[in-house]
């Protein structure tokens, strides 16, 4: 059984809604207390106005009596100060000369005086009392401080709980909120969830829905990108592993059927069956090699021993070596190389040309003829092998490159992993390669190799293009 804990741990929404329920604690708690802090300022600065406001009317008072009545009289200043007197106020006014002139304990309603729900007294203070700028006399007051009555007290309560009110609301907002923003984001990634136990689960088809344009609906294109491409790989790997069987199915039927008709007194091992089951033996031998030429090129990228060589050179000698197996139908090998000196794997660059002639030997007719063309084009080798068969028709040009496929116009029987195996040392260098046509004549395939141009020995050298010419 999950505890809360353990529960929260687990939930993604309840995480994301209890970050949004601290954040908006947090945030009102600390609006609330700003809010009160500025509050309390503003609100002492009234205060302290209201004192000296208190005190100005005092003076003010004072000094229209003494005009009125010109001078201290002590029945006009009990008219005037009875206001402050209803208030709890304690004064006493002394003359220029410094004698007591008034006193509110003096006043006739003294001990009425203050009414119930006065505010409390402050400080005694002492102020100079002008008249025409000339003073008259002093008064010491003890005058009601300001704030302390109780509507003030209730109007700062009343403030203080309308902050919390308006604290509490903001945090139920925030967890509103955060609970509708969490399950929304958590129903996407949900999504994205269930698709990915899916594809674990083996269903390929399995594809999240559009999430939005935010982070998190480019985390489900990126899914969905990578689920293609998996599927893309599933059905290579199936289709590659029913290849294989099919083509080792039949060299293994022949030998098997003529082993049993040996076997059964059917047929008698005289060198003509031996020799075809030896033709079978070499068929089989013929596609492991292809395999392993194939599951090599796969791994090429990780094992390339490349080094700087000459290409022309190189592919002087390889299109040499293949000539001499041409010459028996009379096609002839044209070679026109120009000077270049790369970084490249002389091993895998040997296998890429070995496969194209041996591909282009496929489709010349006898008589015919096969080009070889090495130049620099760009800060790249560029490698063509072109040959005057029939050409690649634009429908077959996307499969030529794919395992197995084999073109009907094929002289011999092959298994279809040459050109395979091509596209893929090339990748592995960093190049490309591409099939086309030669004008006039049948298919031209081109491999573009990139020259280490930071060596000082990648620019070409020597003299113009060499041209080789084996056969007719």
């Amino acid at each position: 059984m999950i505890g809360p804990v353990g529960w929260l741990r687990r939930s993604l929404a309840a995480r994301m809604a209890l970050a949004f329920l601290v954040v908006g604690t947090v945030g009102a708690g600390l609006a609330t207390v700003l809010v009160n802090v500025a509050f309390d300022g503003r609100f002492a600065a009234y205060l302290e106005q209201q004192q000296v406001d208190q005190e100005g009317q005092l003076l003010a008072t004072l000094a229209a009596s003494y005009v009125r009545a010109g001078g201290w009289e002590p029945d006009d200043l009990d008219a005037a100060v009875h206001p402050l007197l209803m208030e709890g106020a304690e004064v006493e006014l002394r003359g220029s000369d410094g004698a007591v002139v008034w006193h509110s304990d003096d006043h006739p309603m003294a001990a009425m005086h203050p009414h119930p729900g006065s505010a409390p007294l402050g400080e005694e203070r002492s102020l100079m009392v002008r008249v025409d700028d000339e003073p008259v006399g002093t008064v010491s007051a003890r005058l009601p401080q300001p704030g302390l009555l109780p509507v003030d007290a209730a109007f700062r309560s009343e403030v203080n709980r309308l902050l919390v009110i308006a604290g509490a609301a903001g945090t139920a907002v925030a967890l509103g909120l955060g609970l509708a923003l969490a399950r929304r984001t958590t129903r996407r990634a949900a999504r994205l969830s269930v698709a990915a136990r899916a594809q674990a689960h083996g269903d390929r088809s399995a594809r999240v829905p559009d999430l939005g344009a935010d982070e998190l609906g480019e985390v489900g294109d990126s899914f969905n990108r990578m689920a293609e491409a998996v599927e893309h790989q599933d059905r290579l790997r199936r289709g590659f592993a029913a290849d294989v069987a099919h083509e080792l199915r039949t060299p293994l039927a022949v030998l098997q059927g003529r082993l049993e008709t040996i076997q059964d007194g059917l047929a008698a091992p005289d060198p003509d069956e031996i020799d075809a089951l030896h033709a079978e033996t070499l068929r089989l031998s013929r596609l492991v090699a292809d395999l392993e030429a194939l599951a090599s090129a796969d791994a090429a990228a990780f094992a390339l021993a490349s080094e700087h060589l000459d290409l022309a050179e190189l592919v002087a000698t390889v299109a040499a070596e293949h000539a001499e197996t041409l010459h028996d139908r009379d096609v002839a090998v044209e070679v026109d190389t120009t000077p270049i000196t790369a970084h490249v794997d002389p091993t895998r660059v040997r296998q890429v040309l070995a496969n194209l002639l041996s591909n282009a030997a496929k489709f010349t007719p006898d008589g015919g003829w096969i080009a070889v063309r090495l130049r620099d084009e760009g800060g790249a080798a560029v490698l063509e092998v072109a040959d005057d068969g029939p050409g690649v028709p634009d429908a077959e040009r996307d499969r030529v490159f794919d395992r197995f496929y084999r073109a009907p116009e094929a002289r011999a029987s092959g298994t279809g992993i040459g050109l395979t195996v091509v596209r893929d040392l090339v990748a592995a260098h960093g190049g490309t390669v591409a099939i086309g046509d030669e004008p006039d004549a049948g298919a031209r395939v081109t491999v573009r190799l990139p020259v280490d141009a930071d060596d000082p020995h990648d620019t070409p050298t020597g003299p113009s293009p060499d041209l080789h010419r084996f056969g007719r």
